[in-house]
């Protein structure tokens, strides 16, 4: 493997492209490993911490904000952040120009000394991957859950050792510049429609997610959603052993559900039982899925089944993932702002079932919301809509019938009219279906803001 190491990145001349997060991280491990770093972002300086441009600065990196650098042939390589399209003109020159191009994650992997648990799919992936974090930690393993769960890989990676576990949440931004990315068990949990203004089409999309598996051999294992049919296709081509997780079905070697209980059937055939379902905490058929792909990612990694089950029955979840935010006058608020796409929406959904006002609306990434409103199945008795793409939800309602809608100017006014309309028994659900970023920087935010307002509310 063309590794990078303290010897061989120095003095390289490497771009980052994006300064969120994985960007300032991947610059701090950059200068550590003694190269020359320029960092370029769209956003001018004056939008930007100057504590952390003067602290760059001071540091040697020259900084490109608003701009993009003149030369871009007199680069070895361009890191680029999650966010930044790879197809970008000024990229594409780049490479052209012969530098390379990829991704913190596939940085991040090539200077670590640490086992890599890699854990994708349109939803699920955030629980999943805390969840098999927590496991890994009850074991008593080293263990970093790092990734698209808001902790950039390359900020761990540096301090790892042979006996160190990344538990990493990887988005298909981060899987599309992958190079050499090996991880010990990898896991593909399902794959709808999402992100399609990035990757275009839903075989550009599932090919991004299966860059999970792809320099896996059969020393590795492959963690797959047996009951996804876009999962079971793209997995043909894994040479690691395919292991399946189903809630729909027993298998002969796998994660299932056995009348109310979760199992493992091991590779001998021998059948391990965890626990019931009602042990769970974490509410809804999709956070049976996820058990059962965490058990499996857990235990096929070499974790004692008795780890997994406790575990398994003391997990709460995750913040901004269908997150009781608190019930005021027999009304139940959930925070679901995670929710970005229609399928992670409809899951909070059919995990509440009935009697829901529904907050909706943001960044709808291209989506068709027609399935969202047609698969409400008499649970939404309202929804009320925000941000830059709620017009085009409710076009998509008009559509399908479904009038009982209004519009909010912000959250604030969301959440005080959804409470209006609300009565007794009813829940009162933010599933956005959309991105944050019209309007906030992050989901988290948006979850937050929520939050807030639903406090100041029941006061």
């Amino acid at each position: 493997m063309d590794n990078i190491n303290l010897n061989n990145i120095r003095n390289k001349r490497v771009l980052i492209v994006g300064m969120g997060k994985s960007g300032v991280a991947a610059t701090q491990a950059m200068l550590k490993l003694g190269a020359q770093v320029t960092i370029q972002d769209s956003k001018e300086e004056s939008k930007v911490d100057a504590q952390l441009l003067n602290f760059l600065r001071g540091k040697g990196v020259t900084m490109c904000m608003g701009e993009i650098p003149e030369d871009m042939s007199s680069f070895d390589m361009l890191i680029l952040s999650p966010g930044v399209d790879p197809e970008l003109a000024f990229i594409e020159e780049a490479k052209n120009s012969g530098a390379e191009i990829v991704g913190e994650l596939e940085i991040a992997y090539r200077v670590a000394r640490g086992n890599f648990i890699a854990i994708t799919g349109t939803n699920g992936k955030t629980t999943t991957t805390t969840l098999v974090g927590e496991i890994f930690k009850k074991a008593g393993r080293s263990t970093h859950v790092v990734g698209n769960i808001g902790v950039a890989v390359i900020s761990k990676a540096l301090e790892t050792t042979e006996d160190d576990w990344l538990v990493t949440e990887t988005s298909s931004f981060q899987l599309q510049t992958t190079k050499y990315f090996k991880p010990v068990v990898s896991a593909i949990l399902n794959i709808t429609p999402d992100h399609l203004n990035r990757h275009h089409t839903m075989e550009n999309y599932g090919l991004a997610k299966a860059n999970v598996f792809a320099n896996q051999d059969e020393t590795g294992y492959c963690i797959i959603n047996g009951d996804d049919e876009l999962c079971r296709r793209l997995s043909e081509k894994c040479k690691a052993k395919v292991i399946e997780f189903s809630s729909t079905r027993e298998l002969g070697e796998g994660a299932f559900v056995k009348g109310e209980k979760l199992i493992i059937a091991n590779e001998k055939g021998e059948l391990v039982e965890l626990c019931d379902k009602s042990d769970l905490q974490i509410i809804g058929k999709h956070n049976v899925e996820n058990a059962l792909a965490a058990a499996a990612i857990c235990y096929f990694a070499g974790i004692d089944e008795r780890v997994i089950a406790e575990t398994l029955k003391t997990f709460k979840g995750v913040e901004h993932r269908i997150e009781y935010s608190g019930m005021i006058d027999g009304v139940r608020f959930y925070n679901d702002s995670k929710a970005t796409n229609v399928d992670a929406a409809l899951t909070a959904l059919r995990a509440i079932e009935k009697n829901v006002v529904l907050i909706a609306g943001g960044d709808g990434k291209s989506q068709d919301f027609k399935p969202f409103i047609k698969n409400f199945n008499g649970s939404v008795k309202h929804m009320i809509l925000l941000g830059r793409d709620g017009k085009i939800i409710a076009e998509a309602a008009d559509k399908e019938g479904f009038k009982s809608y209004t519009y909010a100017k912000d959250m604030e006014e969301c959440v005080k009219k959804a409470f209006e309309i609300a009565e007794e028994g009813d829940t009162v659900l933010l599933s956005p279906a959309c991105a944050s970023w019209d309007m906030y920087d992050n989901f988290e935010q948006r979850g937050n803001h929520f939050k807030e307002i639903v406090a100041r509310l029941g006061n």
